[in-house]
């Protein structure tokens, strides 16, 4: 389960979250939808630890306090997030990437290491169930992937780290419609009864494939309202202006 109370970022001496509050219980999934500019990224970067991302207030992770916890440390505790813009890094196998960091969480958990044929084994099935080629596995992480290509890699790491909270940070970001399906079916795949999900969107699209059990809208730093699915429906028809307002 996710808390936050009075949880506030700020950036480089601005306050860009004002104080949010919400709980995400564990086995559903969370929309946070809102206008550019609304702080969506910046929750999620500073949930996670991100360098320069000032946060006070309260974040819980199943009861760890989330901010006396380093970025490592918050990721062996089950942190996942799913970049809007994944990182490149030419000259480093993506196989190689994927390896390092599973074990490093298995590491930090105080389990042991998976043997390299084990988990060529485990991480080639899971990029077979994505349609992902094998081809990928041997490239530079990210070097030269197309947006698509970038988005199923997120999606393997997501089902190969089994996270309890998942943030996925605009993953249809640059998503042809196929492409949006499988990454869509990757994260269904993995909802799980103790397994909590953001997904930040700024539309409905996402949502007719990964149904989320509540929608939040976030404008000028804070929550202006929450709902059912029914709440993304009506952001689709009508726009984020009087949610701005009420901010």
């Amino acid at each position: 389960m996710l808390e936050l109370k009075d949880f506030r970022v700020s950036v480089g001496g601005a306050e860009i979250i004002k104080g949010v509050n919400l709980i995400a219980p564990s086995g559903e999934v969370h929309a946070i939808m809102g206008p550019n500019g609304s702080g969506k990224s910046t929750l999620s970067y500073a949930l996670a630890g991100r360098e320069g991302y000032e946060a006070s207030g309260v974040a819980k992770l199943d009861g760890q306090d989330l901010l006396a916890l380093a970025p490592e440390e918050r990721a062996h505790k089950g942190l996942f997030l799913s970049f809007q813009y994944p990182v490149e890094l030419a000259g480093v196998p993506a196989l190689t990437f994927l390896k390092a960091a599973f074990n490093a969480q298995r590491k930090g958990r105080g389990e042991k290491e998976m043997a390299a044929p084990e988990f060529l084994k485990l991480v080639r099935s899971k990029a077979e169930a994505l349609k992902m080629p094998q081809e990928m596995l041997k490239r530079g992480l990210n070097a030269g992937f197309s947006g698509g290509e970038k988005k199923r890699m997120e999606a393997l790491q997501l089902s190969l780290f089994q996270p309890k909270l998942a943030i996925l940070d605009e993953t249809d970001s640059g998503l042809d419609i196929d492409a949006l399906k499988i990454v869509a079916d990757a994260v269904n795949a993995t909802r799980a009864p103790d397994r909590t999900m953001l997904v930040i969107t700024h539309y409905q699209r996402l949502l007719d494939f990964i149904k989320p059990d509540r929608v939040h809208v976030l404008a000028r730093g804070r929550i202006a309202a929450s709902g059912g699915p029914e709440l993304a429906l009506e952001l689709e028809r009508s726009g984020y202006d009087r949610y701005l307002e009420a901010a």
